[in-house]
Protein backbone atom coordinates (compact mmCIF):
# COMPACT_ATOMS: atom_id res chain seq x y z
CA UNK A 1 0.00 0.00 0.00
CA UNK A 2 1.42 3.47 -0.09
CA UNK A 3 2.18 5.59 2.29
CA UNK A 4 -0.79 7.62 4.40
CA UNK A 5 -1.39 11.21 3.18
CA UNK A 6 0.43 12.34 6.93
CA UNK A 7 3.49 10.41 6.26
CA UNK A 8 6.41 12.59 4.62
CA UNK A 9 9.27 10.99 3.04
CA UNK A 10 12.12 13.75 2.97
CA UNK A 11 15.39 13.69 1.04
CA UNK A 12 17.91 16.52 1.62
CA UNK A 13 21.39 17.55 0.27
CA UNK A 14 21.04 16.20 -3.26
CA UNK A 15 21.32 17.30 -6.54
CA UNK A 16 17.93 17.84 -8.34
CA UNK A 17 16.48 17.62 -11.88
CA UNK A 18 12.88 18.52 -12.10
CA UNK A 19 12.23 18.31 -15.69
CA UNK A 20 9.37 20.80 -15.13
CA UNK A 21 8.78 23.86 -17.66
CA UNK A 22 11.64 25.40 -17.21
CA UNK A 23 14.34 22.48 -16.45
CA UNK A 24 14.38 24.16 -12.85
CA UNK A 25 17.13 22.16 -10.88
CA UNK A 26 19.23 22.41 -7.77
CA UNK A 27 22.60 21.64 -7.17
CA UNK A 28 21.74 21.07 -3.27
CA UNK A 29 18.09 20.91 -2.47
CA UNK A 30 15.49 18.82 -1.28
CA UNK A 31 12.22 16.49 -2.07
CA UNK A 32 9.44 16.20 0.64
CA UNK A 33 6.87 13.31 -0.28
CA UNK A 34 3.92 13.18 1.89
CA UNK A 35 1.88 10.26 1.09
CA UNK A 36 1.49 9.85 -2.75
CA UNK A 37 1.83 13.20 -3.60
CA UNK A 38 5.36 15.25 -4.23
CA UNK A 39 4.58 17.91 -1.23
CA UNK A 40 7.37 20.72 -2.06
CA UNK A 41 10.47 20.83 -3.93
CA UNK A 42 13.47 23.37 -3.78
CA UNK A 43 17.01 24.35 -2.68
CA UNK A 44 18.41 24.22 0.42
CA UNK A 45 16.79 21.71 3.58
CA UNK A 46 13.47 20.85 3.78
CA UNK A 47 10.56 23.05 5.38
CA UNK A 48 11.14 22.89 9.39
CA UNK A 49 8.45 21.65 11.64
CA UNK A 50 7.60 19.01 9.28
CA UNK A 51 5.48 16.12 11.28
CA UNK A 52 4.53 12.60 10.70
CA UNK A 53 8.06 11.95 8.91
CA UNK A 54 9.12 8.75 8.43
CA UNK A 55 11.93 8.71 6.78
CA UNK A 56 15.11 11.53 6.35
CA UNK A 57 17.22 10.43 3.74
CA UNK A 58 21.33 12.27 3.07
CA UNK A 59 20.60 12.70 -0.73
CA UNK A 60 24.81 13.49 -1.16
CA UNK A 61 26.11 12.25 -3.90
CA UNK A 62 23.03 11.29 -5.51
CA UNK A 63 20.88 12.87 -8.05
CA UNK A 64 16.91 12.74 -7.41
CA UNK A 65 15.07 12.80 -11.00
CA UNK A 66 11.29 11.80 -12.33
CA UNK A 67 10.81 8.20 -12.39
CA UNK A 68 11.33 7.01 -15.90
CA UNK A 69 8.39 6.30 -18.14
CA UNK A 70 8.67 3.65 -21.00
CA UNK A 71 5.97 4.13 -23.99
CA UNK A 72 6.78 1.34 -25.55
CA UNK A 73 7.20 -2.65 -24.74
CA UNK A 74 6.81 -6.52 -25.79
CA UNK A 75 7.04 -7.87 -22.59
CA UNK A 76 6.53 -11.80 -23.65
CA UNK A 77 9.60 -11.11 -25.45
CA UNK A 78 11.83 -11.67 -22.82
CA UNK A 79 11.65 -15.23 -22.85
CA UNK A 80 12.86 -15.18 -26.64
CA UNK A 81 15.83 -13.22 -26.62
CA UNK A 82 19.20 -13.68 -28.14
CA UNK A 83 17.49 -15.31 -31.26
CA UNK A 84 17.45 -13.75 -34.92
CA UNK A 85 20.15 -11.40 -33.80
CA UNK A 86 21.63 -10.96 -37.59
CA UNK A 87 17.91 -9.57 -39.24
CA UNK A 88 15.90 -6.98 -39.95
CA UNK A 89 12.54 -6.31 -39.17
CA UNK A 90 10.42 -8.51 -41.20
CA UNK A 91 12.83 -11.71 -41.49
CA UNK A 92 13.10 -11.16 -37.62
CA UNK A 93 9.13 -11.17 -37.17
CA UNK A 94 9.17 -14.44 -39.52
CA UNK A 95 12.19 -16.12 -37.51
CA UNK A 96 10.40 -15.80 -34.56
CA UNK A 97 6.14 -15.57 -35.32
CA UNK A 98 6.18 -19.59 -35.02
CA UNK A 99 7.66 -19.42 -31.69
CA UNK A 100 5.68 -16.46 -30.42
CA UNK A 101 2.46 -18.07 -31.51
CA UNK A 102 3.19 -20.91 -28.56
CA UNK A 103 2.97 -18.71 -25.51
CA UNK A 104 0.58 -19.83 -22.47
CA UNK A 105 -0.39 -17.81 -19.86
CA UNK A 106 2.33 -18.92 -17.61
CA UNK A 107 4.99 -17.98 -20.01
CA UNK A 108 3.38 -14.38 -20.73
CA UNK A 109 3.07 -13.71 -17.05
CA UNK A 110 7.15 -15.02 -16.20
CA UNK A 111 8.04 -12.85 -19.13
CA UNK A 112 6.39 -9.38 -17.87
CA UNK A 113 7.84 -10.39 -14.20
CA UNK A 114 11.53 -10.48 -15.81
CA UNK A 115 11.05 -7.58 -18.26
CA UNK A 116 9.18 -5.39 -15.77
CA UNK A 117 12.33 -6.28 -12.92
CA UNK A 118 15.09 -5.52 -15.16
CA UNK A 119 12.75 -1.97 -16.35
CA UNK A 120 11.98 -0.91 -12.53
CA UNK A 121 15.54 -2.08 -11.09
CA UNK A 122 16.83 0.16 -13.95
CA UNK A 123 14.40 3.61 -12.68
CA UNK A 124 11.46 2.90 -14.93
CA UNK A 125 8.43 3.62 -12.78
CA UNK A 126 5.80 3.91 -15.17
CA UNK A 127 5.73 0.82 -17.86
CA UNK A 128 3.30 -0.03 -20.60
CA UNK A 129 3.35 -3.39 -22.66
CA UNK A 130 1.82 -4.04 -25.96
CA UNK A 131 0.57 -7.08 -26.07
CA UNK A 132 -0.88 -8.58 -29.54
CA UNK A 133 -0.30 -12.03 -29.40
CA UNK A 134 -3.62 -14.11 -28.29
CA UNK A 135 -3.14 -17.97 -29.61
CA UNK A 136 -6.20 -19.85 -29.30
CA UNK A 137 -6.81 -21.42 -25.69
CA UNK A 138 -3.45 -19.62 -24.64
CA UNK A 139 -5.82 -18.24 -21.06
CA UNK A 140 -6.08 -14.60 -19.51
CA UNK A 141 -2.85 -13.57 -21.28
CA UNK A 142 -3.93 -9.36 -20.12
CA UNK A 143 -4.73 -10.30 -16.89
CA UNK A 144 -1.52 -12.76 -16.31
CA UNK A 145 0.66 -9.21 -16.98
CA UNK A 146 -1.43 -6.75 -15.44
CA UNK A 147 -0.96 -8.79 -12.13
CA UNK A 148 2.88 -9.16 -12.62
CA UNK A 149 2.48 -5.02 -12.62
CA UNK A 150 0.49 -4.50 -9.70
CA UNK A 151 2.79 -7.28 -7.76
CA UNK A 152 5.50 -5.09 -8.81
CA UNK A 153 4.33 -2.20 -8.04
CA UNK A 154 4.82 -0.33 -10.64
CA UNK A 155 2.61 2.45 -12.63
CA UNK A 156 1.20 0.56 -15.66
CA UNK A 157 -0.54 0.58 -18.75
CA UNK A 158 -1.41 -2.60 -20.58
CA UNK A 159 -1.62 -1.46 -24.43
CA UNK A 160 -4.42 -4.47 -25.75
CA UNK A 161 -3.12 -5.06 -29.08
CA UNK A 162 -4.78 -7.45 -31.70
CA UNK A 163 -3.83 -9.09 -34.78
CA UNK A 164 -6.41 -9.84 -37.73
CA UNK A 165 -4.26 -10.42 -40.73
CA UNK A 166 -2.38 -14.01 -40.73
CA UNK A 167 -0.70 -15.95 -43.33
CA UNK A 168 -3.91 -16.94 -45.33
CA UNK A 169 -4.52 -12.90 -45.86
CA UNK A 170 -0.69 -12.33 -46.84
CA UNK A 171 0.03 -11.41 -43.03
CA UNK A 172 3.25 -12.67 -41.22
CA UNK A 173 1.93 -14.58 -38.05
CA UNK A 174 0.48 -18.13 -38.44
CA UNK A 175 -3.71 -17.97 -38.49
CA UNK A 176 -3.80 -19.57 -35.11
CA UNK A 177 -1.74 -16.66 -32.93
CA UNK A 178 -4.87 -14.18 -34.64
CA UNK A 179 -8.10 -13.28 -33.39
CA UNK A 180 -10.99 -12.14 -35.82
CA UNK A 181 -11.97 -8.85 -36.39
CA UNK A 182 -14.97 -9.44 -34.15
CA UNK A 183 -13.01 -11.65 -31.44
CA UNK A 184 -9.95 -8.40 -31.17
CA UNK A 185 -12.82 -5.91 -30.52
CA UNK A 186 -14.76 -7.53 -27.95
CA UNK A 187 -11.60 -8.42 -25.98
CA UNK A 188 -10.67 -5.46 -26.03
CA UNK A 189 -13.35 -3.73 -24.86
CA UNK A 190 -13.49 -5.80 -21.74
CA UNK A 191 -10.02 -5.70 -21.18
CA UNK A 192 -11.16 -2.00 -20.37
CA UNK A 193 -14.39 -2.72 -18.40
CA UNK A 194 -12.47 -5.21 -16.32
CA UNK A 195 -8.72 -3.18 -15.61
CA UNK A 196 -8.76 0.34 -16.76
CA UNK A 197 -8.88 3.17 -14.41
CA UNK A 198 -9.04 6.79 -15.40
CA UNK A 199 -8.16 8.43 -12.19
CA UNK A 200 -5.11 11.03 -11.23
CA UNK A 201 -3.58 8.17 -9.19
CA UNK A 202 -4.53 5.41 -11.56
CA UNK A 203 -1.94 2.28 -11.47
CA UNK A 204 -3.69 0.58 -14.34
CA UNK A 205 -4.62 1.96 -17.56
CA UNK A 206 -5.61 0.45 -20.51
CA UNK A 207 -4.72 1.64 -24.14
CA UNK A 208 -6.55 -0.06 -27.55
CA UNK A 209 -4.10 -1.01 -29.45
CA UNK A 210 -3.74 -3.03 -33.11
CA UNK A 211 -0.66 -4.35 -33.92
CA UNK A 212 0.50 -2.84 -37.62
CA UNK A 213 -0.44 -1.75 -40.67
CA UNK A 214 0.80 -5.23 -41.80
CA UNK A 215 -0.76 -7.24 -39.51
CA UNK A 216 -4.14 -5.82 -39.25
CA UNK A 217 -6.98 -5.18 -41.42
CA UNK A 218 -8.01 -1.44 -42.06
CA UNK A 219 -11.61 -2.20 -40.45
CA UNK A 220 -9.34 -3.24 -37.49
CA UNK A 221 -8.09 0.13 -37.24
CA UNK A 222 -10.71 2.06 -37.76
CA UNK A 223 -13.48 0.25 -34.87
CA UNK A 224 -10.23 -0.22 -32.89
CA UNK A 225 -10.18 3.42 -33.10
CA UNK A 226 -14.18 4.12 -32.78
CA UNK A 227 -13.87 1.87 -29.87
CA UNK A 228 -11.25 3.72 -28.09
CA UNK A 229 -13.16 6.83 -28.42
CA UNK A 230 -16.25 5.39 -27.19
CA UNK A 231 -14.40 4.29 -23.91
CA UNK A 232 -12.06 7.48 -23.45
CA UNK A 233 -8.92 5.35 -23.74
CA UNK A 234 -5.64 6.02 -25.74
CA UNK A 235 -4.43 4.59 -28.65
CA UNK A 236 -1.07 2.56 -29.32
CA UNK A 237 0.16 1.09 -33.00
CA UNK A 238 3.48 0.75 -34.73
CA UNK A 239 4.47 3.43 -37.65
CA UNK A 240 6.63 4.04 -40.06
CA UNK A 241 9.45 1.81 -38.61
CA UNK A 242 11.27 0.16 -42.07
CA UNK A 243 11.49 1.12 -45.37
CA UNK A 244 9.79 -2.40 -45.95
CA UNK A 245 6.98 -0.96 -43.92
CA UNK A 246 6.47 2.64 -46.06
CA UNK A 247 6.43 0.24 -49.84
CA UNK A 248 4.59 -2.16 -48.09
CA UNK A 249 1.62 0.40 -47.91
CA UNK A 250 1.89 2.12 -50.87
CA UNK A 251 1.43 -1.09 -52.55
CA UNK A 252 -1.40 -1.95 -50.79
CA UNK A 253 -3.34 1.22 -49.57
CA UNK A 254 -1.63 3.47 -52.37
CA UNK A 255 -0.44 5.69 -50.18
CA UNK A 256 2.27 6.25 -47.24
CA UNK A 257 1.64 5.17 -43.48
CA UNK A 258 1.34 9.03 -42.30
CA UNK A 259 -1.44 9.14 -45.02
CA UNK A 260 -2.66 6.11 -44.31
CA UNK A 261 -3.29 6.14 -40.12
CA UNK A 262 -5.05 9.51 -40.95
CA UNK A 263 -7.47 8.02 -43.34
CA UNK A 264 -8.19 5.38 -40.50
CA UNK A 265 -8.42 7.69 -37.78
CA UNK A 266 -5.22 7.27 -36.06
CA UNK A 267 -3.96 10.79 -35.64
CA UNK A 268 -4.80 12.66 -32.54
CA UNK A 269 -3.48 13.59 -29.99
CA UNK A 270 -4.66 10.66 -27.64
CA UNK A 271 -2.33 8.35 -30.51
CA UNK A 272 0.63 7.61 -29.94
CA UNK A 273 2.75 5.53 -32.16
CA UNK A 274 6.32 3.36 -31.74
CA UNK A 275 9.25 4.04 -34.28
CA UNK A 276 8.22 6.70 -36.93
CA UNK A 277 11.60 6.28 -38.20
CA UNK A 278 10.71 6.98 -41.69
CA UNK A 279 8.77 10.13 -41.67
CA UNK A 280 9.47 12.75 -44.74
CA UNK A 281 8.50 16.36 -43.26
CA UNK A 282 4.91 16.13 -44.96
CA UNK A 283 4.45 13.24 -42.29
CA UNK A 284 6.55 15.63 -39.03
CA UNK A 285 4.07 18.17 -39.67
CA UNK A 286 0.67 15.87 -39.74
CA UNK A 287 1.95 14.32 -36.28
CA UNK A 288 2.50 18.11 -34.85
CA UNK A 289 -0.60 19.60 -36.05
CA UNK A 290 -2.65 16.81 -34.86
CA UNK A 291 -0.38 16.16 -31.46
CA UNK A 292 0.10 12.34 -32.37
CA UNK A 293 3.11 11.11 -30.26
CA UNK A 294 5.80 9.04 -30.75
CA UNK A 295 7.95 6.83 -28.82
CA UNK A 296 11.33 6.59 -29.83
CA UNK A 297 13.55 3.04 -29.52
CA UNK A 298 16.79 3.45 -30.61
CA UNK A 299 18.17 0.61 -29.31
CA UNK A 300 15.53 -1.77 -30.84
CA UNK A 301 15.90 0.87 -34.08
CA UNK A 302 19.73 -0.25 -34.68
CA UNK A 303 19.30 -4.11 -32.95
CA UNK A 304 17.25 -4.27 -36.41
CA UNK A 305 18.64 -1.75 -38.90
CA UNK A 306 16.07 -0.04 -39.16
CA UNK A 307 17.62 3.49 -39.31
CA UNK A 308 17.83 6.76 -37.37
CA UNK A 309 14.10 8.54 -36.02
CA UNK A 310 14.29 12.19 -36.86
CA UNK A 311 13.91 13.02 -33.29
CA UNK A 312 15.16 16.48 -33.15
CA UNK A 313 13.22 17.65 -36.10
CA UNK A 314 10.22 16.30 -34.36
CA UNK A 315 10.93 18.06 -31.20
CA UNK A 316 11.45 21.16 -32.99
CA UNK A 317 8.25 20.68 -34.91
CA UNK A 318 6.32 20.06 -31.72
CA UNK A 319 5.59 16.45 -31.70
CA UNK A 320 5.34 14.69 -28.57
CA UNK A 321 8.22 12.23 -27.78
CA UNK A 322 8.99 9.90 -25.41
CA UNK A 323 11.26 6.61 -25.02
CA UNK A 324 10.46 3.09 -25.41
CA UNK A 325 12.91 0.08 -24.21
CA UNK A 326 10.32 -1.94 -27.10
CA UNK A 327 10.66 -6.52 -26.81
CA UNK A 328 13.68 -7.86 -25.51
CA UNK A 329 14.05 -10.00 -28.86
CA UNK A 330 15.14 -6.97 -30.49
CA UNK A 331 16.74 -4.81 -27.52
CA UNK A 332 18.34 -7.53 -24.76
CA UNK A 333 19.10 -5.44 -22.41
CA UNK A 334 15.41 -4.87 -21.23
CA UNK A 335 16.32 -1.40 -19.50
CA UNK A 336 15.24 1.94 -20.71
CA UNK A 337 18.68 4.32 -19.44
CA UNK A 338 19.95 2.31 -22.04
CA UNK A 339 17.66 4.83 -24.27
CA UNK A 340 18.29 7.66 -22.64
CA UNK A 341 22.23 7.24 -23.95
CA UNK A 342 21.26 6.07 -27.37
CA UNK A 343 18.92 8.48 -28.04
CA UNK A 344 21.47 10.89 -27.47
CA UNK A 345 24.19 9.32 -29.54
CA UNK A 346 22.42 7.50 -32.00
CA UNK A 347 20.63 10.66 -33.37
CA UNK A 348 23.85 12.43 -33.14
CA UNK A 349 25.15 10.11 -36.22
CA UNK A 350 22.06 11.90 -38.19
CA UNK A 351 21.74 14.97 -40.23
CA UNK A 352 22.05 17.44 -36.72
CA UNK A 353 25.42 15.47 -35.40
CA UNK A 354 25.89 17.16 -32.28
CA UNK A 355 23.83 19.74 -32.03
CA UNK A 356 20.83 16.43 -32.59
CA UNK A 357 20.43 16.23 -28.63
CA UNK A 358 21.51 17.11 -25.24
CA UNK A 359 21.72 15.40 -21.95
CA UNK A 360 18.95 17.55 -20.35
CA UNK A 361 16.51 16.70 -23.79
CA UNK A 362 17.34 13.05 -23.29
CA UNK A 363 16.84 12.81 -19.53
CA UNK A 364 13.19 15.24 -20.82
CA UNK A 365 12.56 12.06 -23.36
CA UNK A 366 13.09 9.42 -20.71
CA UNK A 367 10.44 11.63 -18.15
CA UNK A 368 8.16 14.18 -19.28
CA UNK A 369 8.29 13.40 -22.64
CA UNK A 370 7.05 9.87 -21.85
CA UNK A 371 4.39 11.16 -19.66
CA UNK A 372 3.29 13.48 -22.02
CA UNK A 373 3.06 10.79 -24.72
CA UNK A 374 1.09 8.68 -22.37
CA UNK A 375 -1.51 11.44 -21.56
CA UNK A 376 -0.33 12.08 -17.66
CA UNK A 377 2.13 15.13 -18.09
CA UNK A 378 -0.11 16.26 -15.57
CA UNK A 379 0.24 13.66 -12.92
CA UNK A 380 3.70 12.55 -13.42
CA UNK A 381 7.01 13.35 -15.36
CA UNK A 382 8.44 16.06 -13.08
CA UNK A 383 9.10 16.62 -9.94
CA UNK A 384 6.28 19.36 -9.25
CA UNK A 385 4.47 19.98 -5.83
CA UNK A 386 0.94 18.21 -6.27
CA UNK A 387 2.14 15.96 -8.99
CA UNK A 388 2.30 11.86 -8.03
CA UNK A 389 5.54 10.88 -5.94
CA UNK A 390 7.02 8.71 -8.83
CA UNK A 391 10.96 9.50 -8.17
CA UNK A 392 14.53 7.87 -8.45
CA UNK A 393 17.33 8.33 -6.39
CA UNK A 394 20.85 7.88 -8.17
CA UNK A 395 23.76 7.29 -6.69
CA UNK A 396 26.45 9.54 -8.62
CA UNK A 397 29.87 9.33 -6.56
CA UNK A 398 30.73 6.01 -7.19
CA UNK A 399 33.88 5.31 -9.47
CA UNK A 400 31.45 4.98 -12.62
CA UNK A 401 30.73 9.00 -12.27
CA UNK A 402 32.35 10.97 -9.33
CA UNK A 403 34.74 12.61 -11.83
CA UNK A 404 32.05 13.86 -14.02
CA UNK A 405 31.13 16.93 -12.30
CA UNK A 406 27.47 17.62 -13.61
CA UNK A 407 25.48 15.00 -12.47
CA UNK A 408 22.34 15.04 -15.53
CA UNK A 409 25.90 14.45 -17.86
CA UNK A 410 27.11 11.73 -15.69
CA UNK A 411 23.35 10.15 -15.65
CA UNK A 412 23.36 10.32 -19.50
CA UNK A 413 26.69 10.02 -20.85
CA UNK A 414 27.80 7.56 -18.38
CA UNK A 415 27.11 3.85 -17.00
CA UNK A 416 23.61 2.69 -16.04
CA UNK A 417 24.17 4.60 -12.21
CA UNK A 418 22.55 2.77 -9.40
CA UNK A 419 19.71 3.31 -7.34
CA UNK A 420 19.46 4.05 -4.39
CA UNK A 421 15.69 4.46 -3.85
CA UNK A 422 12.78 4.31 -6.68
CA UNK A 423 9.83 5.17 -5.13
CA UNK A 424 6.56 4.50 -7.16
CA UNK A 425 3.24 6.20 -5.97
CA UNK A 426 5.11 7.22 -3.01
CA UNK A 427 6.00 3.01 -2.08
CA UNK A 428 9.70 2.00 -2.37
CA UNK A 429 10.00 -0.64 -5.30
CA UNK A 430 13.95 -0.29 -4.96
CA UNK A 431 16.47 -0.41 -2.26
CA UNK A 432 20.21 -0.05 -2.67
CA UNK A 433 19.61 -1.62 -6.29
CA UNK A 434 17.94 -4.14 -5.42
CA UNK A 435 13.91 -4.73 -6.04
CA UNK A 436 11.94 -4.40 -2.54
CA UNK A 437 8.44 -6.00 -4.19
CA UNK A 438 9.60 -9.62 -5.50
CA UNK A 439 12.10 -12.05 -5.87
CA UNK A 440 14.65 -11.16 -8.36
CA UNK A 441 16.37 -14.40 -8.09
CA UNK A 442 13.16 -16.21 -8.35
CA UNK A 443 11.79 -14.65 -10.99
CA UNK A 444 15.22 -15.38 -13.13
CA UNK A 445 14.88 -19.02 -12.49
CA UNK A 446 11.21 -18.86 -13.52
CA UNK A 447 12.10 -16.57 -16.79
CA UNK A 448 14.86 -19.24 -17.79
CA UNK A 449 12.48 -22.02 -17.34
CA UNK A 450 9.26 -20.39 -19.06
CA UNK A 451 12.03 -19.69 -22.10
CA UNK A 452 13.39 -23.45 -21.97
CA UNK A 453 9.88 -24.76 -22.25
CA UNK A 454 9.11 -22.53 -24.98
CA UNK A 455 11.77 -23.27 -27.21
CA UNK A 456 10.86 -27.33 -26.83
CA UNK A 457 7.42 -26.50 -28.08
CA UNK A 458 8.49 -24.62 -30.90
CA UNK A 459 11.12 -26.90 -31.98
CA UNK A 460 7.96 -29.88 -31.99
CA UNK A 461 6.10 -27.39 -34.10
Amino acid sequence: MAATAAERIVIENVAIATVDAQDTEYASGHVVVAGNRIESVGAGNAPAGLTDVVRRIDGTGHLVTPGLVNTHHHFYQWITRGIATDHNLFNWLVALYPTWARIDEQMVRAAAQGSLAMMVRGGVTTAMDHHYVFPQGSGDLSSAIIGAASEMGVRFTLARGSMDRSEKDGGLPPDFAVETLEGALAATEATIDQHHDASFDAMTRIAAAPCSPFSVSTELLKQGAELARRKGVRLHTHGSETVEEEQFCKELFGMGPTDYFESTGWLGDDVWMAHCVHMNDSDIAAFARTGTGVAHCPSSNARLAAGIARVPDMLKAGVPVGLGVDGTASNESGELHTELRNALLINRLGAHREAALNARQALRLGTNGGAQVMGRAAEIGSLEPGKLADLVLWKMDTLAHASIADPVTALVFGAAAPVTLSLVNGRTVVEDNHLTTVDEDAIARSTRDEAQRLARIAAQG
